[in-house]
């Protein structure tokens, strides 16, 4: 989940904390994060089922389902786009069958980036596309526009102070992270970047 930004992230807090001798820093920072680190984390974070895929409805046992799976994130303008496909039979089971209709179907969900304290958070969900099929939809729209940004938040600070933790044996400073606030979080060509406050402590 954001490993290889929040290496090179966690490099740049060095930096700045090595600059101080007093041994607390209060400096400004800022981490670019690529779509495909933020479809890493949304792969870890909600696609983590059976062959990647996260049931809307029933699960890999049922009869009649609704799933999505492969999840793939791009930037559009100021927006976060994620795209899924999705799967669905329909109907009534019977006999461990499903007496239906099977559809399958691509949907798109746009998101703006929202600073959250120390976490990267999204907000105003716009549903971009959709499946002809209204009893999908019906399922699809609540999934996309709730579920689904809420899986992709991130604690910032939670990762950052979990990299650190082995600042020691890996540059022969002790370096924590006690506090890190976010200012901004803009879509700027292919990043997301995040400019935040971070309080560090290097022993």
């Amino acid at each position: 989940m954001l490993e290889s930004t929040m290496r090179r992230s966690s490099l740049c807090l060095l930096l700045i904390a090595l600059l101080f001798t007093s041994g607390r820093a209060a400096s400004a920072i800022e981490v670019k994060i690529s779509a495909q680190a933020l479809e890493r984390t949304l792969r870890a974070q909600l696609f983590n089922g059976p062959d990647g895929r996260y049931y809307i409805r029933g699960d890999a046992n049922s009869p009649c389902y609704v799933y999505a799976d492969s999840p793939h994130v791009t930037f559009a303008q100021d927006r976060i786009v994620v795209h899924v496909h999705a799967k669905a039979k329909l109907g009534t089971a019977v006999r461990g069958a499903c007496l239906g209709v099977t559809l399958a179907t691509d949907a798109d969900v746009s998101l703006i980036p929202d600073a959250e304290e120390e976490s990267i958070g999204f907000r105003d969900a716009r549903i971009e596309r959709l499946s002809e099929s209204k009893e999908l939809n019906f399922l699809l729209v609540p999934f996309l526009s709730h579920k689904l940004p809420a899986q992709m938040k991130v604690n910032a600070a939670l990762l950052m102070r979990q990299l650190l933790s082995r600042s020691t044996e890996t540059t022969g400073y002790s370096l924590s992270l006690d506090s890190l606030k976010l200012h901004s979080l803009l879509v700027e060509g292919s990043s997301l970047v995040m400019d935040a406050d971070a309080n560090l402590k290097v022993d």
